[in-house]
């Protein structure tokens, strides 16, 4: 008996689903990083993301105008979105951004796209997922690549331009991360459309967690197709399929509403019961019956890439910004918070975290930009990045502390707080992608070998025991390789390759080298020892992802660093860099350790510790002095800052403008503040009870003159309004407080 035919007994074979997932989308970056070599030279040749002339004129155009026309606690404390925003978005094609100029759409890049729904979440959640949805997984993605050329002429023009809402259903209430076990059915029978009989499809189907169904007027549909008749040929189950149905069709339901913790963005449920739909009706056509998997694993990237990173993005740099502000200007036992290290410390990750979600989210857009769609990668920023969001925010949230919990138009977090489970929920639960998405996935589309290997070993074929002993000479070969190569790495680590012109990314690339190196060796013996097993082994093969995941985020970090900014921005960035570096190759590190810890088989594990030279942590650490650092650089106005804070709009009035006005007002009075506390020390003049008040004794005292007084009573009344939080009465309707009032 052939080593082939004893594996064909032990080993799973892949199912349809799992094949025609494998089959979709490409491989990039993170296959270098699994085989131990990662690609710098891939990295640093992909086109630089910019904004083109048309896409900065419509984020500073309508894009502008909408986040002037948001009232976001209006929006949380009542049942709808406006008409007029509803209104607008549909006039200026927001719905359309990645719809082909050809149909009426705009047809911008995956980083424009990304940018304007960062920006929008950055002033409203519901808004942002209210333009999101239409420009991720749903009917224009699918038309455009599946669609009939009938179909495509119809759909997109009125797509396009708001004259139709779409939304797509997938999940069921049974079926919800398993989106192939989904139990709608579609039966192919006879049935009357528009008062003949043609063939088609009787449906039933029961979805919920659909965004926009409650308003949508063309539903896409997912469902399994059966052919019980053989109407089609002799298969009775013919997999999922994708159909496009308008909502005034007989028997669609649609219009209940689910409320998502109260963010007011229309979400809810679709069913319908016998549902007829003649071929017409199915994305592509009949020609595209159980095709449907296929079609939403391929498009996914766009959700995953694109728009639920966007949310993570967007709430981090708000995080960001208001916080350096608020710890800038609210001062406890006579000094800035943003003195104290404690608030130093969560300042620090803040900032560092952030600059690694902007390099994530431009890399990641940059891939889909240039035509690729890396399923792997896009899962990785679906994860990590909403899950840095989350903690992120979770920092920024103790930093304003007693002003981030209470609600109201001034508050800059409350809204993202809450939305953030939402982003890292959609399109499958967090601890599924990394579970079972990122490694579990990767592992068959990154080795070279595996797939091919698999294959072999469940083929029929006369010479498939040749074709399996060929591939098996080349992968023990690469595995071989792979383990001289750690080995190497590990005793003589100065042996690691780095091409960075930068002496500063020197050593990170060489330790992303090394890690790689390391995570090659771990996934082979995993493989060789556990097989099939490995799919179970859910944890272990989560800490392989994320080895994986937090390489590509240190990679993302060194391009943003290399190819965003100049030598002079260099300077503001770099201990932003150092911490988003340090942080990544730390957790890759921690992971890879982690892994062998509970590695289950004794000696393969002492064995991969030896040749991997994994007996203790060695990437640099993020020390003191860096924390401090990073936190008084994130407290200065600096070009770079501005720059990490792109996606934050303020409009005058709302709450992140009333901060940057006080922030803007504090950096102004400085040297007058260092003034009067001086003398105030000195006893040149008695302090009194509230600022303002020591304010009049140092004028009094001509410690400052009138304008310095006026100056510096501006920024008083500015930081007041600055830390005060929102009032309501008894009914919780709004209250003014007014601004003359002297608190502490």
């Amino acid at each position: 008996m052939s080593i082939r035919t004893q594996l064909k007994k032990i080993m799973p074979s892949i199912s349809t689903t799992e094949q025609e997932a494998l089959d979709a989308g490409d491989v990039w970056l993170e296959g270098s990083i699994y085989q131990g070599i990662p690609d710098f030279d891939a990295l640093r040749a992909i086109p630089n993301a910019k904004l083109s002339a048309e896409e900065s004129a419509f984020l500073a155009g309508p894009v502008t105008t909408l986040l002037e026309m948001i009232d976001d606690f209006a929006i949380q404390s009542s049942k709808h979105l406006p008409d007029n925003i509803l209104d607008f978005l549909k006039a200026n094609k927001f719905f359309s951004l990645i719809i082909p100029k050809s149909f009426g759409g705009l047809e911008f890049s995956p980083y424009a796209n990304s940018t304007i729904v960062a920006t929008i979440a950055a002033k409203s959640s519901a808004v942002a997922v209210t333009v999101m949805v239409p420009n991720s997984l749903g009917p224009g993605e699918l038309l455009m690549h599946y669609g009939t050329s009938d179909q495509q002429q119809f759909w997109l023009p009125r797509l396009a331009e708001g004259t139709d809402i779409p939304c797509f259903a997938l999940t069921s209430p049974e079926a919800g991360s398993d989106a192939g076990g989904i139990p709608d059915i579609g039966t192919v029978t006879m049935g009357e459309y528009q008062g003949e009989q043609v063939l088609g499809l009787s449906i039933t189907w029961d979805k919920r967690y659909i965004t926009l169904a409650p308003i949508a007027t063309v539903l896409g549909l997912a469902f399994k197709v059966q052919d019980p008749q053989g109407l089609l040929g002799q298969q009775h189950d013919l997999g999922i399929t994708c159909a496009l149905i308008p909502r005034s069709h007989p028997g669609v339901e649609l219009g209940n509403r689910h409320d998502p913790m109260g963010v007011n963005f229309y979400n809810g449920t679709t069913r319908g019961q016998d549902v007829f739909i003649p071929m017409d009706f199915i994305i592509g056509g009949q020609k595209n019956i159980g095709r449907g998997w296929a079609m939403l694993v391929a498009c996914l990237g766009a959700g995953r890439g694109i728009s639920l990173p966007a949310l993570g993005v967007s709430v981090s740099q708000c995080s960001f910004k208001s916080s350096t502000e608020y710890a800038a200007v609210r001062e406890q036992f006579g000094l800035s918070i943003g003195k104290f290290e404690g608030i130093q410390e969560k300042l620090a990750d803040i900032a560092g975290k952030t600059y690694l979600q902007e390099s994530m989210r431009v890399l990641t857009t940059e891939g889909l930009g240039i035509g690729l769609k890396p399923s792997v990668v896009t899962a990785i920023a679906k994860y990590h990045m909403t899950e840095l969001g989350r903690d992120i925010l979770n920092s920024a949230m103790d930093i304003q502390a007693g002003k981030a919990i209470q609600r109201g138009p001034q508050n800059t977090l409350a809204s993202g707080y809450v939305a953030q489970p939402i982003a890292i929920t959609v399109e499958g639960a967090n601890i599924l992608t990394r579970n079972l998405m990122i490694f579990g996935q990767g592992v068959m589309r990154c080795h070279p070998y595996l797939q091919n290997m698999v294959e072999a070993i469940h083929s029929n074929h006369d010479n498939a025991d040749k074709v399996f002993n060929g591939i098996l000479r080349k992968t023990v070969g690469y595995s071989v390789n792979n383990s001289l190569r750690a080995l190497r790495l590990g005793v003589l680590p100065f042996t690691a390759s780095a091409n960075s012109k930068l002496p500063e990314v020197v050593s990170y690339e060489k330790n992303v080298h090394k890690l790689a190196a390391k995570l090659a060796v771990c996934a082979d013996f995993s493989l060789l020892v556990l097989g099939g097993k490995l799919k179970q082994a859910e944890m272990l093969s989560a800490r392989l992802g994320d080895v994986m995941s937090y390489l590509y985020a240190a990679m993302a970090s060194i391009r943003y660093y290399e190819t965003k900014l100049s030598a002079e921005e260099r300077v503001e960035a770099a201990p932003y860099f150092h911490y988003a570096t340090r942080w990544s190759l730390t957790q890759a590190e921690n992971a890879l350790m982690a892994f062998l810890d509970n590695f289950p088989a004794s000696a393969p594990r002492k064995l991969m510790r030896t040749l991997t030279m994994s007996f203790s942590h060695k990437m640099p650490k993020i020390n003191d002095d860096l924390v401090r650092e990073l936190a008084e650089q994130a407290q200065l106005d600096t070009q770079f800052k501005r720059h990490l804070t792109h996606l934050v709009q303020p409009v005058a009035g709302d709450g992140n403008d009333i901060n940057e006005q006080a922030y803007h007002a504090k950096l102004a009075c400085l040297p007058l503040l260092a003034k009067v506390k001086k003398s105030l020390r000195r006893g040149d003049f008695k302090g009194g009870a509230h600022f303002a008040v020591t304010l009049e004794n140092a004028l009094a005292a001509k410690i400052i003159n009138q304008d310095e007084f006026k100056q510096l009573m501006d920024y008083n009344s500015k930081r007041l309004r600055a830390i005060r939080v929102d009032e309501f009465d008894f009914d919780l309707n709004p209250i003014v407080v007014k601004a003359d009032l002297k608190i502490a």
